[in-house]
C-alpha cells in the first residue's frame, strides 16, 4: 500500500453495505484481530453469551476487525453461529495502516454510524473472558461513564511494562490512578467514540501501535468521565520480559512520550493523583504463576551496557550511571538491584531526551530497553517472597515515587541536551 494514501474510512464496501442495512443498534462489541484463528471462536461465543444473558432485549453487533490474517481467523469467525435475532456479526478486513489502532477505528466508525449507545472492545486472544466481562465493561457506560478501563487480577510478574512505566507515568503525569492503562479491553460511550474519530491520528503510528495508551490518555485529557471495571484474571498467553519485547516496549513507551509532548501544558499543571472508581465484581479466580528467565534479563542488560554505554552517558545523570555501572560487577543474580529513585530519574530523562532529539528519538528509545530489563530483573528479587497484596503495595509505592519526583521532570524538561 502507498504510505501516502489517506483513507476517509477504514470500512470496506461489503461492511459498509452491511451496516447500512442494519440502520441502528444499541451495542457494538469490537474484536480487533490478527492471526487469532486459535482463539477467536471462544471470544466471539463468550461475547454472544454475555449479550444474550445481560442484554437480551438490546440490538447488538459483534464486529471482528481483522488486519489481513493469512490463517483461518476470518473463515473461523464467519462459521460461528449466532442463534439470537438481536445479535448481528460483521467480519471484515479493515482498510488503512496495519495495526490495532486501524482495527479499532473501523469498530468506532461502525458504532458511530449505527448510533450505538455503548461500545466495548476486547482482545482477540483472550482465554479467560467470561460473559460477566461483557456486563462489567458495558454497564458503566449505561451509567454515563465515557471510558471504562479494565482492572485485572494479574500475577505479580505479569504486565511488567505496565508496572514499571505505563501505570506510573499515567498516574504521575495526568493524575488518574488507572491501574491498567494499556489493558486492551475497554468500554466506551458514543460521545467518546465520536471524539476519538475526530482526532487526526489515524494515519500516524497510533494507528499501528500504542492505541490503548492513546485511548486512555485522550479520555483523561479530554475531560471524559472515567472508571475501571473488575474483570478478574486476564489470560492470553503471558509475555516473558526476557523474550524480545523491544517492539512492544517501543510502541507503548514511544506513544507515551509522544503524548507527553502533545499535552505538556496539561500534565505540567497536574498536582497529585486521584483514585478512579472500580466497579463490578471479580470472578473469583487467582492468576497462575509462571517462570521468567532472570538470567536472560541480566544478560540483555549486560549486552546493552557494552553497546550503549556512550548513549547512557549522554542521557542519564552521573549518580545514576554509577549505579548502572555497579550492576555490571554483580556476580549473583540474587544481589541484582536497581533502586526506584534511579529508575524514576532514568525514565524521566529518557522522556526529556526523546522530546529534545526528534530526529533520533526512536533510536535513543531503543537504548532504554536494556535498562528496563535490568529493572525487571531487580523487581524479581524485590518481589520474590511477596504475596499478591504485598506485591501490589510495592507497585503503588513505586508509582508514588514517580509522583513525588514529578517536579524533577518539570525542571529538566527543557534543559539543553548534553553533547556526547
Amino acid at each position: 500500500m502507498d504510505p501516502t494514501v489517506r483513507f476517509a474510512t477504514t470500512l470496506r464496501d461489503h461492511a459498509r453495505k452491511q451496516i447500512e442495512r442494519l440502520g441502528y443498534t444499541d451495542i457494538v462489541v469490537g474484536i480487533p484481530a490478527y492471526f487469532s484463528g486459535y482463539s477467536i471462536v471462544h471470544v466471539i461465543q463468550t461475547i454472544v453469551a454475555g449479550l444474550e444473558k445481560y442484554y437480551p432485549d438490546s440490538k447488538a453487533v459483534v464486529m471482528v476487525s481483522d488486519g489481513g490474517s493469512t490463517d483461518d481467523t476470518r473463515e473461523t469467525s464467519n462459521l460461528v453461529q449466532i442463534p439470537s435475532y438481536n445479535i448481528q456479526k460483521i467480519v471484515t478486513i479493515y482498510r488503512g495502516m496495519p495495526g490495532k489502532g486501524s482495527g479499532l477505528r473501523a469498530v468506532f466508525e461502525v458504532a458511530h454510524f449505527l448510533r450505538a449507545k455503548a461500545v466495548a472492545v476486547f482482545d482477540s486472544d483472550l482465554v479467560s473472558i467470561t460473559p460477566e466481562w461483557i456486563r462489567n465493561v458495558l454497564e458503566p457506560v449505561y451509567k454515563e461513564y465515557d471510558f471504562v478501563a479494565p482492572h485485572y487480577r494479574r500475577y505479580k510478574l505479569d504486565g511488567t511494562i505496565t508496572n514499571t512505566i505505563a501505570y506510573n507515568l499515567t498516574r504521575a503525569l495526568y493524575g488518574y490512578r488507572i491501574r491498567q492503562p494499556i489493558g486492551g479491553d475497554f468500554g466506551i460511550s458514543q460521545r467518546l467514540v465520536k471524539y476519538y474519530l475526530d482526532q487526526d491520528v489515524w494515519e500516524t503510528d497510533v494507528a499501528r501501535f500504542g492505541i490503548d495508551i492513546w485511548m486512555t490518555t485522550t479520555a483523561i485529557v479530554g475531560g471524559f468521565r472515567i472508571c475501571q471495571a473488575r474483570l478478574g484474571v486476564k489470560i492470553h498467553g503471558e509475555k516473558d520480559p526476557a523474550a524480545d519485547l523491544s517492539p512492544m516496549f517501543r510502541q507503548v513507551v514511544g506513544t507515551i512520550f509522544q503524548l507527553m509532548e502533545q499535552n505538556t501544558k496539561h500534565w505540567q499543571a497536574v498536582k497529585g493523583s486521584r483514585d478512579v472508581p472500580i466497579l463490578g465484581e471479580y470472578v473469583k479466580t487467582e492468576p497462575a504463576p509462571f517462570e521468567i528467565d532472570q538470567d536472560g534479563l541480566i544478560e540483555y542488560f549486560r549486552v546493552g551496557y557494552n553497546n550503549f554505554a556512550g548513549v547512557w552517558e549522554r542521557v542519564i545523570e552521573e549518580r545514576d550511571l554509577d549505579e548502572v555501572r555497579a550492576l555490571m560487577a554483580v556476580q549473583k543474580k540474587e544481589d541484582f538491584s536497581l533502586s526506584v529513585e534511579t529508575w524514576v530519574r532514568i525514565v524521566y530523562r529518557y522522556a526529556r531526551h526523546f522530546h529534545l532529539t526528534p530526529r533520533q528519538r526512536f533510536k535513543v528509545l531503543d537504548t532504554l530497553v536494556p535498562l528496563y530489563t535490568a529493572k525487571v530483573a531487580s523487581l524479581m528479587n524485590e518481589l520474590r517472597d511477596s504475596d499478591p497484596e504485598s506485591a501490589e503495595q510495592s507497585f503503588e509505592e513505586h508509582a508514588q515515587s514517580f509522583e513525588n519526583m514529578k517536579d524533577y521532570l518539570i525542571k529538566i524538561w527543557e534543559e539543553e541536551v548534553r553533547d556526547g
